[in-house]
This record gives C-alpha cells, sequence and structure tokens, in this order.
C-alpha cells in the first residue's frame, strides 16, 4: 500500500446517488482488479475505503454512492481539489484464472470494481459475459462503458423498467469458465447456488474500520476460520465463504 496526494480532475454523478471521479496521482501500489483505497476527508476521523473501478500509470476512477455524510462532503468536490489517499489495499481478483468465458456479475455498487477486471480479461483474449443487477432503470450505470470494452452485457432490473426482470441470477449465460462478482450478501448466496461445479471468486461489501486488518472490524467466518476482509480479502474464492444455506 502506497499513501498520496491525488488531485481530482474530474467529478459526474452517474445517477441520483452515484457518482464517478478521476483523479490524478501515482498508482504503483495497485496490482490487482477489486483492490481498494482509503480516502481520507477533511473533518471526518476515520477514513472511507472505496473499491477502485479503474486506473493506469497516471491515475485511478472511484465510482462510489452517497450513503452517508462521508460521501455527502465527497459529491461536493470539484475539479481541481486535492484527496490524501491510501491505494493497493486488499487482495483483488485472479484474471489469469477466468479462461475463455469468464462470467462476471455485478449488483448496485458492486459493479465498479469488474471494469477493470473486464479490461484485463479482455487484453487477455478472455471473453467474458456481464451481468448488472440493479432495482430499477434510474438506478442503471456503466452498462455501455462494459459494452465499449467488447463484453457481452445483459442488466436486471428487479422491477422490470430495463432489461430482464429480476434479479441478477436471472440472466445468467448457459455456460462459463470461471465466476468473479461483488455485490451485496443474499446475491451472491443466490449466485453460489446457482453455479456450483463452477469455481470463482467473490469480492464482498463489508464495513470497514481501519482498512488495515488491525480493529477485526469486518472479520467474516470462513471454512478457514475468521478472516478479515479489508486484509484478506475483499475478495475470497467462493468454495471458502461459509454459506449459511
Amino acid at each position: 500500500m502506497k499513501q498520496g496526494i491525488y488531485t481530482v480532475t474530474g467529478h459526474e454523478a452517474l445517477t441520483k446517488d452515484v457518482y464517478r471521479m478521476a483523479l490524478a496521482g501515482d498508482t504503483s501500489a495497485m496490482s490487482a482488479p477489486g483492490q481498494f483505497v482509503e480516502i481520507s476527508l477533511p473533518g471526518f476521523f476515520l477514513r472511507r475505503p472505496i473499491s477502485v473501478c479503474d486506473y493506469d500509470a497516471s491515475g485511478l476512477v472511484l465510482i462510489y454512492k452517497v450513503v452517508g455524510r462521508g460521501t455527502e462532503a465527497m459529491a461536493a468536490m470539484k475539479e481541481g481539489e486535492k484527496l490524501d489517499i491510501i491505494t493497493g489495499l486488499g487482495n483483488g481478483f485472479s484474471p489469469e484464472k477466468g479462461g475463455e468465458m469468464p462470467l462476471l456479475v455485478g449488483g448496485g455498487v458492486g459493479v465498479p470494481p469488474l471494469y477493470h477486471l473486464a479490461k484485463r480479461l479482455i487484453a487477455q483474449g478472455s471473453r467474458p459475459f456481464v451481468v448488472l443487477g440493479f432495482n430499477k432503470a434510474e438506478e442503471i450505470f456503466y452498462a455501455k462503458e462494459f459494452e465499449a470494452l467488447g463484453a457481452e452485457v445483459a442488466v436486471t432490473t428487479v422491477d422490470g423498467s430495463a432489461g430482464v426482470k429480476g434479479f441478477a441470477t436471472a440472466a445468467l449465460p448457459g455456460s462459463f469458465s470461471y465466476v468473479y462478482s461483488c455485490g451485496p450478501m443474499p446475491m451472491l448466496r443466490a449466485l453460489y447456488l446457482a453455479t456450483q461445479g463452477t469455481a470463482g471468486e467473490f469480492s464482498l461489501e463489508e464495513r470497514m474500520g481501519c482498512g488495515f486488518g488491525a480493529c477485526m472490524g469486518c472479520s467474516i467466518m470462513t471454512k478457514k476460520g475468521s478472516r478479515r476482509v479489508c486484509k484478506d480479502g475483499p475478495v475470497f474464492e467462493k468454495e471458502e465463504l461459509a454459506w449459511q444455506i
């Protein structure tokens, strides 16, 4: 991990509550898609953990949802403002395991970390199928961006206002070589049941205190015992997770 000062170079609303922020700065600590950063916001004691949507040598892109006072303050930031950020946190996805036709499933704010993963998979010759699940049409974001990469994309909405009606599992393809996913635990549990027999990796959404594994606040029980989502994850092999089924 590495701490540095980053400059906001772009900031826009994608939906009513979801924002895309581009930042210029050092990304040398980033090593895999699915990692996250910790952002220090003026006036707030704890840093805010945000998953990384995309990055290159010049900077990174974050997509986040306004869920409290911290992210409200973040949403008000303008181009040119600076943020103190720790990058390269957590264990990310393993693109090399994807195979020929990997399946990527994102639910809501679980969509962003799958974007850089899709780029890496396509660059290595894989043909990913991407399922993006939302509650309603007004919440959809980044479907066109995934398509622009060359991925096949299916969108689902719970209320049927766009795409396939139902949860993300309603649009799974007939076959796939590996499974990657990020989203709420009920979605991950349903996806686990729907994809038994195929290996994969799930990124967990968990409230984090420190982001370094010291406070133990994000600990979960797995088949290998207690694990810290921020340090041992957020990406875990799906068969490692102790599902309550």
